[in-house]
């Protein structure tokens, strides 16, 4: 199918939040997406800390994702051994389908650090930038990306994190306020982000 809108999504998602599926759905809308493809980090290069291993994180984006027909979960990075760089994901994505459009939906601070990423001048020609930002807040950036159209994503104001779930998991606290309840019910089944 050629013309077709595609968002792409990337993360590590340990574990995929409320604020990730709220965006997604903004960004259905914002960009009038056919589809949007969620592709969770197989080995993220710019991970310090040690990551949920790759068929648990896949599983949590399944259930997160559950519901919503746009929404596809895309296996790429997954797959392919190494670090997950996302120009690798995109040349490879594009060549499976010439004739769509691309949209890769990046975070302000992903946005503001995109010269740090590989071939990230060839990327920006590839796709268009869909950056999610806050109301009335500014986005730092180099003047070589500033100069780069980008199509802006509202960021639904929501205060939540992967790590913030993490850490109330390990203290015994709740995150069903957090978290889609198949993610919440998949961590409780799988004993993640407990201490020891």
């Amino acid at each position: 199918m050629s013309g077709r809108r595609i968002g792409l999504f990337g993360g590590t998602f340990d574990p995929p939040h409320n604020a990730h599926v709220a965006l997604a759905h903004r960004a259905l809308v914002d960009l009038a997406l056919d589809e949007l493809r969620w592709i969770p980090a197989g080995q993220p290069y710019q991970k310090v800390r040690a990551i949920t291993p790759a068929a648990q994180r896949e599983a949590m984006v399944r259930e997160a994702i559950a519901g919503e027909p746009r929404f596809v979960l895309e296996r790429c990075e997954l797959e392919r051994s190494g670090p997950s760089y996302t120009i690798d994901t995109v040349r490879a994505l594009q060549a499976r389908q010439p004739g769509a459009q691309w949209f890769l939906l990046v975070g302000a601070d992903q946005y503001a650090g995109l010269p740090s990423w590989r071939d990230w001048r060839d990327l920006i020609a590839r796709v268009t930038l869909a950056v999610a930002q806050r109301p009335g807040a500014a986005v730092p950036a180099s003047a070589e990306l500033r100069a780069v159209p980008v199509a802006a994503v509202a960021l639904p104001p929501m205060d939540v994190s992967a790590s913030v779930i993490r850490d109330r998991v390990a203290a015994g606290a709740p995150i069903t306020d957090l978290v889609p309840p198949g993610v919440a019910s998949y961590i409780d089944r799988h004993h993640l982000y407990r201490p020891g």
